[in-house]
């Protein structure tokens, strides 16, 4: 059947019709005055999704942009900095930052286990002349469905004083709770594909008084990113550059349903779905990557036995038309990853657990009982 297909990836997410029915419209001019009346909403409650006063801007990128954006904006060639790397995105940043030429040392931790923030702390606390410039870390780890420790990690990096907290929060934001000013992150990077509820297209830096200082001597080059432009035509309710219109009618949507749900009950929603999810996929007798008190409310990773991770996603794509993502690098064909952020209720995690049932009872698995993965989701739900 048409139109029934059903995303359950990490992004992009499912997007609510109110969302699709408003990038629908016409578009306006960038430079008129409705246009900056939306903008002057959005920029609040934005804030409001942040918990900051600080300033949230918006860029036309995605996550990686966003996160380029907020390395190279406050830092200058040959800056140490501090990169967690524990899966593909806290790679990825070591990978930007030695682009631009920053000297980069990597605190590691296997895919699937977090990092542990005393490494942070002792390297920190060696840096008796604060050489160290910015500590760079994935909130939660979008390949392995990992939460990383980092109120612990930005608790240490305060106490060195001289060095930026620049925080990946792509799948994290509007999925954890991430309360900026309460932390005193200086740069947070997101992007609009996840708990966002739409597509891809948009990124977000929430940037701190601390970290605009340390802007006004950065010297990495930048044009396009330079976020000083973008606070300037933020605070004007306007962009640098021509913006995506629709997707930000799109944005104005689905930040009023955020705010008309809470910020507290959406925090719980996710976290009663990551736990309904691991539990259904327990019931089914299939191995989780994470441990369950590091297991991120927004992705769950899964690691079949008997059956393969590519023939369950190929399986139930085809009987079902249901999208789950793949494992990257040296996981790929080793693990399967449940989406469950954003626009996802109780309904399609039962409906996901069901099909996965199914799709292991095709596959020939011996170890399923029929209706147990349903059941113990429902337990969780009910």
């Amino acid at each position: 059947m048409e139109d029934k297909h059903m995303l359950m990836i990490p992004g992009p997410t499912p997007v609510p019709e109110k969302v699709l029915l408003a990038m629908a419209k016409h578009p306006i001019g960038h430079r008129s005055s409705g246009f900056g009346e939306i903008c002057a909403e959005i920029t609040e409650n934005l804030k409001w999704l942040h918990q900051t006063q600080s300033d949230v801007l918006m860029l036309t990128v995605s996550g990686t942009g966003a996160m380029e954006a907020g390395i190279i904006n406050f830092l200058c060639p040959g800056d140490r900095v501090l990169v967690g790397n524990n899966g593909k995105f806290g790679e990825r940043w070591g990978k930007i930052s030695r682009a631009f030429g920053l000297e980069v040392e990597e605190i590691t931790a296997e895919w699937g286990k977090p990092l542990d923030s005393e490494d942070f702390r002792k390297k920190l606390e060696a840096d008796v002349q604060k050489h160290i410039k910015a500590v760079i870390i994935t909130h939660s780890e979008t390949s392995t469905g990992v939460i990383n420790p980092l109120e612990t990690i930005n608790k240490y990096v305060k106490n060195h004083g001289k060095a930026l907290i620049i925080v990946d929060a792509v799948t994290s934001l509007g999925a954890i709770n991430v309360p900026v000013d309460d932390w005193g992150l200086d740069v947070v990077g997101s992007g609009s594909q996840k708990g966002y509820m739409i597509p891809p297209g948009l990124g977000f830096v929430c940037v701190s008084q601390k970290a605009w200082e340390a802007y006004e001597t950065a010297t990495l080059p930048k044009f396009y990113l330079d976020l000083g432009a973008y606070r300037k035509a933020t605070c004007k309710n306007s962009s640098p550059f021509t913006p995506p219109v629709n997707l930000i009618y799109g944005l104005q949507v689905a930040l009023e349903m955020m705010k008309s749900e809470g910020l507290k009950e959406m925090f719980t929603r996710h976290c009663r779905l990551t736990e309904a999810t691991r539990a259904g996929v327990k019931a089914l007798g299939l191995p989780l990557l994470a441990d369950d008190e590091v297991a991120s409310t927004a992705v769950t990773a899964v690691m079949p036995t008997g059956v393969t991770a590519e023939d369950i996603r190929s399986t139930i794509k085809k009987q079902f038309d249901i999208s789950l993502a793949g494992g990257q690098d040296h996981l790929k064909g080793k693990i399967f990853r449940i989406g469950h952020l954003g626009f996802v209720s109780e309904r399609d995690i039962l409906t996901m657990i069901a099909a996965l049932e199914s799709t292991l009872i095709t596959l020939g698995s011996q170890k399923v009982t029929p209706g147990a993965g349903v059941a113990a989701a429902s337990k969780i739900l009910g």
